[in-house]
Order: C-alpha cells, then structure tokens, then sequence
C-alpha cells in the first residue's frame, strides 16, 4: 500500500473528483487520473483508480438499466473492445514517460473539447453517419479509456448529436463506461499493475470514492455544474501540460 502522504494530497481530491462525476457532474472525474499521474506512473495510477471506478459504477447502473440505447451499445462497445486491446499494447510497450506524455496530451485535448462545447450549441452532424461509424468512435473512446480514463471525449462526439431523451443519454453512458471498465480490467491484470499494493490504495480511496458519489447526487441537483466546469478544464489542460513537460524531460 502506497503510504507517502504527496500521493494522497493527490489522490484524494482526485477520487472526490471522480465520485462527484460519477454522481451527476459528467466530465469532472477526468481530471483525476493525470493529478495523480504527477505522484507515480501513470499505468499505475489508473490501476488504482480502475477498482474505484467499478464500485461507483454499480450506482448508475442499477439505478438506470431500464433506459438504455442497446443498438448503440451495440456498435460501440466491439470498436471500444480493440480501443482497449490497442491502448494495452501502446502501455506494455512504450516507456512511462510516453505514457505520461500520452496522459498529458489526452487531458489538453479533453480539457479544450469540454470547454469549446460549453460554448457553442449542440449539433446533429453525427446522427447523419451510418452507424458503423459508431464503432470508430468506440475505438477512440476505448483506447482513451485504457490509457487515462478518459473516454468521454469520443463517446460524446458520437452520442450527444444524436439527442437522446436525457434518461437514455445517462443510462447509456452508465452502461457502456461499466462495461469499458470491466473489459479493462485483464489489460491491467497482463500489464502486472493488480498487486497488492496498489489494490490496498484502492480498497484505502473506496470509502472516499464512495461518499464523493453520493455526494454528487445530493449536489447536482442544488448546484449548476457550469459553474465548476470552466475551472475544471482549464486545470486539466495545465496539468496536462506539466506532465507533458515531465515526459519531455
């Protein structure tokens, strides 16, 4: 179990973070892994992270299994299934500091798509695809998804446009994030990173990944997430930026 105290002054607004998004504030849990990415690697933050994530998916799952899009889930989820396969073979063969960098990158873009989104009004461009295009984005999502959690991105550009009620929207989001995290998990189990140390840390942030998830619901429905997105994201794109200059180092 990691013990020094610049992880966890880390690592615990970190998992808050993660708890409130998984609770109603969508998008501010990608922040998560790259701060803690600035306390140990990468690969190993997001194995540590990854236990916490399927505790807090059980929630939305259950509470939304009924309202569900399962054609979508059906095009995205293969293509998300080889995203994952390719982001495994880019962590097991690169060094951790282009795993770093490719963390660092990821947030910039995540962090400056979310704040051009809040920006403009949404479009319907994606719903003219044909819906194999779907799988392409399941792709991106998934292999985001492997390499920092942050599968969003890709998964939105496909989704949003297609305006689904908002009860289908959440319960799709639930359904394929649960099921992205699941197929993660014998990635990280070949890459060696389910030890015992790191899944003490896990089992040590649970209770407050937990309390930030039921934190969230109780709060997104009192504060207008807006007000927090902006800051959000650009505090991503700068820790993005320190661990790209990290990397480059």
């Amino acid at each position: 179990m990691i013990t020094d105290w610049q992880f966890y002054a880390l690592a615990i607004p970190a998992v808050i973070l993660l708890g409130l998004a998984k609770g109603g504030f969508a998008g501010m849990g990608a922040l998560s892994l790259p701060l803690i990415a600035l306390a140990i690697d990468p690969v190993r933050a997001a194995a540590i992270t990854l236990p916490l994530l399927i505790a807090q998916d059980v929630v939305g799952v259950w509470a939304f299994r009924r309202t569900v899009d399962w054609p979508l889930l059906g095009w995205m989820l293969p293509g998300a299934a080889l995203g994952i396969a390719l982001g495994y073979g880019f962590a097991a063969s690169v060094s951790p500091a282009a795993v770093m960098a490719a963390v660092g990158l990821i947030s910039i873009l995540f962090g400056l798509y979310r704040l051009r989104v809040a920006r403009r009004p949404r479009g319907r461009t994606a719903a003219r695809w044909p819906e194999w295009v779907g799988s392409l984005f399941g792709v991106a999502s998934g292999f985001t998804s492997q390499i920092a959690h942050a599968g969003q991105p890709p998964f939105q550009l496909w989704v949003l446009p297609r305006d689904l009620p908002r009860e289908r929207l959440v319960g799709t989001t639930a359904i394929f994030f649960a099921a992205v995290n699941w197929i993660k998990v014998p990635a990280y189990l070949a890459l060696g990173q389910f030890t015992r140390a790191n899944l003490l840390t896990s089992l040590a942030l649970l209770p407050v990944a937990l309390v930030a998830t039921v934190a969230g619901v109780k709060l997104v429905r009192r504060i207008a997430p807006e007000r927090f997105f902006t800051a959000i994201y650009v505090l991503m794109i700068g820790v993005g930026v320190i661990l790209v200059w990290e990397a480059l180092r």
